[in-house]
């Protein structure tokens, strides 16, 4: 088991595509076969999949999050850091914090379009811990 830990800084609310940082990860760690556990250490941002070719995918699923957790809703009990905190953490329990990806010839098996993001769902940039573990075999 090869573990990585790593810190970004989210500018804000988007999503932060760390493909790059997960494949370096993968390619020094010289798994021919297993496992890549990504998980991210907080409760209002998230791990996804998603379509790493077209802008617009990306666009229409924060429009989505938009209307289904507006920020400022007098319907939010907790909002001790501001309007987008609770509207952050349902984001983020409707996501995930955790994702796994197969290594297979000793690289992520990803889907042509596919790329791996964090969404930040905090208006302000926040500094996130993610923990990359890879199980396998050389």
């Amino acid at each position: 088991m090869i573990q990585h830990v790593f810190t970004i800084k989210t500018p804000g609310r988007q999503l932060i595509n760390i493909t790059r940082e997960i494949t370096n990860f993968v390619k020094n760690a010289k798994i021919a076969t297993g496992l890549c556990n990504i998980f991210l250490h907080h409760t209002s941002a998230s791990l996804i999949i998603c379509e790493n070719s077209d802008i617009t995918v990306q666009e229409d699923l924060e429009n989505f999050m938009k209307r289904l957790a507006p920020d400022s809703s007098s319907q939010y009990a907790h909002s001790v850091e501001g309007p987008d905190d609770m509207p952050s953490h349902i984001r983020s329990v409707l996501t995930s914090n955790s994702i796994s990806v197969p290594i297979t010839n000793h690289q992520l098996a990803l889907g042509t379009w596919q790329g791996i993001y964090v969404w930040e769902h905090r208006l302000a940039s926040h500094e996130r811990k993610i923990t990359a573990t890879i199980i396998g075999e050389i």
